[in-house]
């Protein structure tokens, strides 16, 4: 895919980062497991390659706003445009020394994503989307969501609340209704990549609730231009400003999302 001037900016600063990560992950196994020193280590990590990032985009495109995950804000001079940054979804996984974990990138033009990108550096996999112009991964691999129809076959990915989270009654309902009719359900710890592998189709449907704008901003655009759906949980909300939201192939969204929505196919 010959991408834009603005998608081609988003993957030199999503490469440059993940090298940044990747050096970093490195490390991670030669720290002592325990609170203060892996985590203060993985916090220095994120926020360098936030820091690459911003450099890099804000560099080229000096006028867009950023809003960053480890806080960054900016408003631009020019306010219709913005980026949109995780510098590390997957933050736990790489504290664990768990190769799943990636760099999202999106590009907001009036209110609307019109490129993206999702980096997995690990396996050194890059999904990226332009509105309009389909959904790829690395250079020549155009991606297409899965083509199930039946239910019992299909696989989906979420992302389970930790640690007390408010979300918790309501997960563990949604796992009632939906693994009695599916093959098995999935918690890889990064929202990003569950969004794109929607769109690769090796996941038939996501969905969570209380997510953040940088953890799904690049992959909404990713799974769409693959040919997929995504959609508020709570149809009319803004998925951006909840961070509730469903995600699927076509051939079984329907199905699907009835039953996160808890109503009948």
């Amino acid at each position: 895919m010959q991408g834009s001037a603005n998608l081609n900016v988003m993957l030199k600063a999503a490469r440059k980062a993940g090298r940044s990560l990747v050096k970093d992950f490195r490390e991670v196994e030669n720290l002592q497991v325990g609170t203060k020193g892996p985590g203060d280590f993985v916090s220095r990590a994120d926020t360098a390659a936030e820091a690459i990032l911003k450099d890099e985009l804000m560099g080229a495109r000096p006028n867009y706003g950023f809003l960053g995950e480890e806080g960054t804000q900016i408003e631009g001079k020019d306010p219709t445009r913005r980026w949109i940054v995780d510098p590390l979804d997957g933050t736990t996984n790489f504290l664990h020394g768990m190769p799943h974990w990636a760099i999202s990138i999106a590009l907001e033009h009036k209110g609307e994503i019109v490129s993206a990108v999702v980096f997995d550096p690990a396996k050194d996999e890059m999904f990226y989307a332009e509105k309009g112009a389909g959904a790829w991964m690395n250079d020549s691999q155009r991606l297409r969501v899965s083509g199930r129809t039946k239910m019992i076959e299909t696989v989906y990915a979420t992302g389970l609340p930790f640690g007390g989270a408010k979300y918790l009654p309501a997960c563990l309902q949604d796992l009632a209704r939906l693994l009695p009719v599916c093959a098995g359900v999935r918690r890889w710890g990064a929202a990003s990549l569950d969004l794109a592998y929607v769109a690769a189709g090796r996941f038939d449907g996501y969905w969570e609730r209380g997510l953040q704008p940088w953890d799904i901003a690049a992959g909404i655009l990713i799974v769409r231009e693959a040919g997929g759906f995504v959609e508020p949980i709570r149809e009319g909300q803004d998925m951006l400003a909840d961070g509730n939201v469903v995600a699927g192939a076509a051939g079984i969204f329907e199905p699907f999302a009835n039953i996160i929505r808890d109503r009948e196919a």
